[in-house]
């Protein structure tokens, strides 16, 4: 057995899915009708149809899990970010833990916790 995607609730796939490419390269390899699978494995389900789906409410930032990607230059992940997104919610702006690995954690259009960080040598 492997796990095969990660999938994230979102209420605009289209806007998700442009936001997801200009911050981190993912592209679009299936759009099934509100279920996009996009590189790297990453699924945006459309927000009515996960709902109805499970009967149940969606709770935005209910910050229970992150998705983590390694960028070697934060710096200017960072720049672009605050270009591309400048209204963009932050848990932490850029800050380097005692091991010394720079992170960054904020929130996706739809409340999705992300965490860029240099990879670990």
């Amino acid at each position: 057995m492997k796990l095969k995607n990660i999938l994230i609730v979102v209420k605009d796939i289209e806007k998700s899915k442009q936001f997801y490419h200009d911050l981190f390269g993912l592209d679009r390899i299936l759009d099934n009708d509100g279920n996009m699978i996009l590189t790297e494995g990453l699924v945006l389900q459309e927000e009515k149809i996960w709902k109805d789906f499970l009967g149940k409410e969606i709770t935005a930032k209910n910050n229970s899990c992150e998705l983590y990607f390694e960028e070697q230059d934060i710096e200017g992940f960072v720049e672009k970010l605050e270009k591309l997104y400048p209204s963009i919610e932050y848990v932490n702006r850029l800050m380097t833990h005692s091991w010394g690995q720079k992170v960054i954690r904020f929130y996706d259009l739809d409340g999705n916790l992300i965490e860029v960080g240099t990879p670990m040598q």
